[in-house]
């Protein structure tokens, strides 16, 4: 385990961003079922900004990802153009800051403080999920208009998964995954061949933000969205990438502080609802219902199995990469039915 001076890397990012302003306190806000590592941090000027420290992946793509987000927020249009929070900028340019000493790279982005509002109930009623189905159609169609003129990405969902191959063929990649390589390899393969035969490149293209749990974003007293924070599964892909976590809000079971990741909440009927409402708004493709399955197969993939150490605290990890090897991986193919949503939906080729 790496030991980091988070707050005197912190430190030195504000000195460099500006110097005449000093740093009186860091505080600590990280979620603590994650590794994300988020800061409150106040000045002596009494004002206040978060900081976000990261230190895995590649820093090209932590700084384009910021710079991509910040160019969201600033070109969403009412009711949506408060609803993230806004990097600081120097010399015209989102600032991130990167320290690199031996085998330490960790990098820092820092924004200004976004108000929340009401988190949603653990247990959302019918009512609520036809508003929330409603609510994230809307609230997409707004980041599919933006999207056109946003920073390109060099991420896709390919190369994320091309990534998880050459891991295996790693000899690092070789001793982490011993067990479980060839099961991940087929995976891989039939990801890759199932959104060739999708034509998943013909999707609306936009910016998504994958992890919708509750405790990501607030909302108004009409349920309307009133603002979204932690952006560490952000990209630019499709809509579909964000369908799993609506369908975990929408679920039966609710909320829950001890949580596992099975496929079968994409076809319980409280999704349904949501699906509808949803489709009333900005209606779906059969592909895109399709995709489904593999948008829920590249999450498991690339944020549990790939990305899983990195996100959660070791306990989960383990917990939840044991469960994505015996239960959810193989549930795959048996545990979603596209055919139950086109026929709710009216949906045909």
């Amino acid at each position: 385990m790496r030991i980091i001076d988070y707050p005197a890397i912190i430190k030195e990012a504000w000195h460099q961003y500006d110097p005449n302003r000093e740093v009186l306190s860091i505080e600590d806000i990280s979620a603590r079922v994650s590794t994300n590592h988020v800061f409150r941090v106040r000045l002596d000027s009494e004002e206040m900004v978060i900081a976000k420290l990261s230190y895995f992946g590649v820093y090209e793509h932590f700084r384009e990802d910021h710079r991509i987000i910040h160019s969201l927020a600033n070109n969403l249009l009412y009711p949506y153009e408060n609803v993230l929070a806004k990097s600081l900028v120097k010399n015209n340019q989102v600032y991130t800051y990167r320290h690199k000493q031996g085998i330490t790279d960790t990098w820092v982005v820092f924004y200004n403080p976004i108000r929340s509002a009401h988190r949603l109930p653990r247990r959302l009623n019918e009512a609520e999920i036809q508003k929330f189905g409603k609510e994230m159609a809307a609230f997409h169609k707004a980041c599919h208009r933006v999207g056109k003129v946003l920073p390109k990405s060099s991420k896709t969902v390919r190369t994320d998964i091309q990534e998880l191959q050459n891991i295996l063929q790693s000899e690092a990649g070789q001793f982490e995954y011993r067990l479980h390589i060839d099961a991940i390899k087929n995976h891989c393969d039939q990801f890759i061949r199932n959104i060739d035969a999708l034509k998943i490149s013909t999707f609306d293209r936009m910016p998504v933000f994958v992890d919708w749990n509750i405790g990501n974003f607030s909302v108004d007293e009409d349920l309307s969205l009133f603002s979204r924070w932690d952006y560490d599964w952000f990209r630019i892909s499709n809509r579909i990438m964000d369908f799993y976590f609506f369908s975990r809000v929408v679920s039966d079971v609710g909320d829950r502080t001890v949580f596992s990741y099975g496929i079968r909440t994409l076809n319980e009927p409280r999704f349904l609802l949501f699906l509808k409402a949803y489709h009333a708004v900005y209606p779906l493709t059969a592909n895109e219902v399709r995709f489904m399955k593999e948008a829920y197969r590249f999450f498991i993939l690339n944020y549990v199995i790939k990305y899983g150490r990195y996100f959660f605290h070791r306990t989960y990890a383990t917990k939840l990469q044991k469960e994505a090897y015996e239960i959810h991986l193989p549930s795959i193919e048996d545990g979603f039915d596209p055919d139950l949503i086109l026929r709710e939906l009216s949906i045909t080729d």
